[in-house]
Formats: structure tokens, sequence, C-alpha cells
């Protein structure tokens, strides 16, 4: 049985990718047994991230991806190079490659800590979630971005899914939790649910599904610049392709 204890919080770094994808990697960890997991790992700043995990001590379980991103490379594969013991983790539904998957309800344990699988696709059909055992914050990849959302225009997305996804799994948690999103290009570090559900200019505000539908409709957005080296690389839990 997974043990949430209110007076200690857990451990938790941001960081940050400042060479193009505006990454947010988030290192958590049990402050108890000293497990820990990297979410969304980007393949640049594995030696930055392993050297965080060993600077405090910690046992790096997973590496764990919130969807298959399309701006960067993940950095599962080469973490695992260097921690042949940590197991990476996708959900089932991206039909990607990982050593676990896991979908909707799961709840990802390391020491006595864990993180509850929330299913939020609509930017992409595999996007999940990630809510901290205490609901104190949530990991929200791209479905949910500060003042903001993911695109919904390429690898499955759907603006009506995602509209779903936010209000039935993310705006339903409690208003004070911590939102920490996957990227964000204002040198924004976090929200919270509250706020977002009052004031984000496309799913907030009494927004209504069709307004939401329109407002993704018209925006015009560049193809990703690196979707054609990311998907496919990352389909393979950051593999290389050997051909």
């Amino acid at each position: 049985m997974t043990i949430v204890r209110a007076d200690q919080p857990m451990g938790l770094k941001q960081l940050f990718d400042e060479t193009g994808s505006s990454t947010y990697t988030y290192l958590l960890w049990d402050t108890e047994t000293k497990d820990c997991v990297l979410v969304d790992p980007v393949d640049v700043k594995v030696d930055r991230d392993l050297k965080e995990v060993e600077e405090l001590g910690l046992n790096l379980i997973y590496g764990i991806n919130t969807h298959a991103h399309a701006d960067h490379i993940t950095g599962t594969h080469l973490l695992k190079q260097q921690v042949p013991t940590m197991k990476s983790i996708i959900s089932a539904a991206s039909q990607a490659k990982a050593d676990l998957t896991v979908a909707n309800g799961d709840r990802i344990v390391f020491g006595n800590r864990s993180l509850v699988v929330k299913s939020t696709p609509g930017h992409t059909e595999g996007c999940v979630s990630f809510v901290a055992d205490d609901e104190s914050f949530v990991l929200t990849g791209d479905a949910l971005l500060i003042q903001g959302c993911g695109r919904t225009d390429f690898q499955g997305g759907s603006a009506e899914h995602l509209y779903q996804s936010v209000h039935s799994q993310l705006f339903s948690l409690p208003k004070s939790t911590i939102v920490y999103p996957a990227h964000d290009y204002k040198s924004r570090t976090q929200s919270s649910i509250g706020a977002e559900l009052e004031s984000n200019p496309r799913l907030g505000g009494g927004k209504t599904q069709d307004d939401f539908v329109e407002i993704m409709a018209g925006l015009d957005l560049a193809y990703p610049k690196k979707i054609d080296v990311a998907v496919p690389a990352n389909m393979r839990c950051g593999v290389p392709d050997v051909e």
C-alpha cells in the first residue's frame, strides 16, 4: 500500500531545456527511500539529469513520458544505457515501445510515493497526465499548458477529445492543485487548476466545447520542425534508427 505523509511533500525539481524545445523535465523522489523518477526527459539533457540524480543521492527507478513528443527525442533510451535497472514508461494508448505501459487509473509507485495516471488524449491519442498521490500537483504534459494547451492537428489529435479530457480529468482536481506543464515559452514555471479553470483563454472561463473547437481550428500553426525525426524515435523509446 502506498503511504502518503502529509507532513513531508514529495521531492520535486523542475529542469528546463533551453536548447530549443523549452521542455520541462521533472525529477520526483521519495524523500525517505530516495527512489526517484524522471518525467519527460530530453536526449540532449541526459547528463544534466543524471548529475542531479547523483548529487541528490537518488535511485532512478523509472523514466516516464507523458506522450510521444514531436519537438524533441526522449532521453529514456540514453538513461537506460547509463542506468540499466531503470525502466521506461509510456501510455499503452500511444502504441510506443517502452518497458512498461500504463492506462487511466494506474499508479506508478516509487518508494512510498506514487503518481496516478490520468488519460488526457486530444493533443495526441496517447497523452496522459500524472497526479501526485496527495493531489498537490499534476504533470499535464501538453494537454494543459499555462494559459494554453497543446495543438490538436496531428498525431491523432482531436479538439473535442482534448476539451473533454481537460474538463473531466484535470479541471475536476482541487483548485489548489499546482499545474506543471511539459513546456512553456514565456519563462513561466507553474500555474494552478483554479487559475486555468478561471482564465485559460482556450479552455477556461466558461468556454464551451464548440468555442474550443473553433479556437483550435483557427490557429493556423506551422508544421513542427522536428516532428519527422522526433516522433519515429519516440515511438521506439528514443532508440536510434539503425537502418
